[in-house]
């Protein structure tokens, strides 16, 4: 066996104990077959705050020597596997500022394998996805956004289903018997063993063909060499913007043009613009200064800086003007006020469907007493 390496792509702080789980669960299988591994972090930046991309690596060799070439490099240039733990981020990732946006699939190899959490389709995961110019394998366990953070951790086995469906998906890493024995020595749990089987039985995958997916040309910073880096630190002031869109009515802040962080959030807020009152709450705290005051004094959130903190809807003091719904039920981040000014009456009914859809959606962090998942592990996973 050559040096397999594994990616674990996860949202900071909400994610950070599911993606350490699979990686050290990873390592400890490898050992029992005479194998040697690591498990490592990158990305975590101020630290890994709250949404914003991270990663984790195992990677896994025959002996030592494998191992220390492979981790001669800060980051592995491409991976047997690519773990997407939050499907959102299907459509790419910003770990840093001056990094642009990074492809779910940039390190995945050719032929090797996107694994993702997510209820929806293949067909819908690969239309979010980049193209690359080799095939891989789309596979995807079926779950909702797990949230096993740093403080809280949701015992829903998304960590597990995940391990026995990488095990299927790439047998050269480890067998699916010395990942059963880890989960049982770890947990102590036939349920979670029983869980990493069914979705190793279950799971499979579609081929994604060179050139299939999204065409979009992810942004990207031109970087500074360090000749032509100033002599001292300098932060320069942000412009303090004028009229909306150029205009000589409403107002719209100066941005600064590499502030893209829209790639960080797993939600979005719509707003009902028939209902709002004006009040300036959500202008005056969002974080990013996101909205732009319009000709009419309403509110349009910028998508290309919001990051989905949902500070909007906790302030806004009208019931449902503010609603944060799933960012996979987008595919652009066009303004809205734009989409209502055009036709009032359509984007109305979108909206309404969107919000409808959101409260039937239910996210909670974890069951809430025992028993709880054997009781709908079925339901979960049948869907």
């Amino acid at each position: 066996m050559s040096t397999v390496a594994v990616e674990v792509v996860y949202r900071g702080i909400f994610q950070k104990t599911l993606a350490r789980n699979i990686v050290r669960s990873i390592v400890f299988a490898a050992r029992k077959e005479g194998k040697i591994g690591t498990a490592f972090g990158r990305y975590g930046d101020s630290p890994e705050r709250n949404g914003i991309p991270a990663k984790q690596f195992a990677i896994v060799a025959d002996n030592p020597i494998e191992l220390e070439e492979s981790l001669a490099v800060y980051e592995a240039s491409e991976v047997d596997v690519t773990i997407n733990v939050d499907d959102t981020m299907c459509k790419g990732i910003e770990s840093w500022a001056w990094y642009g946006l990074q492809p779910i699939n940039e390190l995945t190899k050719p032929n090797g394998t996107l694994l993702v959490t997510s209820r929806q389709n293949a067909d819908a995961l690969v239309e979010d996805i980049h193209q690359k110019d080799s095939p891989y394998d789309l596979a995807i366990v079926p779950s909702t956004v797990s949230f096993s953070g740093l403080w809280v951790y949701k015992d829903d086995h998304t960590d597990v289903r995940l391990l026995g469906a990488l095990c299927k998906v790439c047998p050269q890493l480890v067998s699916l018997n010395s990942m059963l024995e880890v989960i049982q020595e770890t947990w102590s749990d036939d349920v979670k063993v029983a869980s990493a089987q069914r979705a190793h039985d279950r799971l499979t995958t579609r081929a994604v063909e060179p050139g299939e997916g999204n065409r979009e040309t992810p942004f990207k910073f031109d970087l500074l060499g360090w000749t032509q880096m100033e002599e001292g630190l300098v932060i320069r002031g942000i412009e303090q913007g004028g009229g909306f869109r150029g205009g000589d009515e409403g107002f719209q802040p100066g941005r600064n043009e590499v502030f893209k962080k829209w790639s960080t959030r797993s939600m979005r807020p719509v707003i009902n613009f028939e209902t709002c009152i004006k009040c300036t709450l959500c202008w005056l705290q969002c974080p990013d200064t996101c909205f732009d005051v319009t000709p009419d004094g309403l509110y349009d959130a910028n998508m290309e800086s919001c990051c989905g903190c949902g500070v909007c809807e906790a302030v806004c003091p009208v019931p449902e003007c503010v609603t944060m719904v799933s960012e996979s039920d987008f595919n652009d981040n066009n303004s809205q006020w734009e989409m209502w000014q055009q036709d009032k009456d359509g984007y109305n009914q979108w909206m309404t469907g969107l919000v409808e859809k959101q409260k039937a959606e239910t996210r909670t962090h974890g069951y809430h007493h025992l028993g709880g998942y054997t009781e709908q592990a079925a339901a979960t996973e049948d869907d």
